[in-house]
């Protein structure tokens, strides 16, 4: 039973870290995409700029998320960082909500 059990642990703290980036790139890089295309909207433009803008920087964002997450030192690190560039978005974006 020991024998069996071992080597699933093994594996699974290999791939623990590298599936917790996965997760923060995905995931997290859409919401702080998703959260920079909303932030946008509060700028004092025209509502069109600002969509336009603000869809066209999402992708840049999630793109850098994704390159931050795979290149912090740890799992850790990504999505703290992931949360500390969500912050100020959030609070941009909670004015125009």
């Amino acid at each position: 039973m020991i024998r069996v059990v071992a080597p699933v642990v093994t594996r699974i703290r290999a791939f623990g870290p590298v599936a917790a980036r996965i997760v923060a790139a995905l995931f997290g890089g859409y919401a702080l995409a998703a959260l920079s295309g909303v932030a946008v909207l509060a700028l004092p433009v025209s509502k069109l700029q600002a969509v336009i803008a603000g869809m066209l920087a999402s992708f840049l964002i999630w793109a850098g998320a994704v390159v931050w997450v795979f290149a912090a030192r740890s799992a850790a690190r990504a999505w703290a960082g992931l949360l500390i560039a969500a912050a100020p978005l959030l609070a941009a974006a909670w004015s125009v909500w």
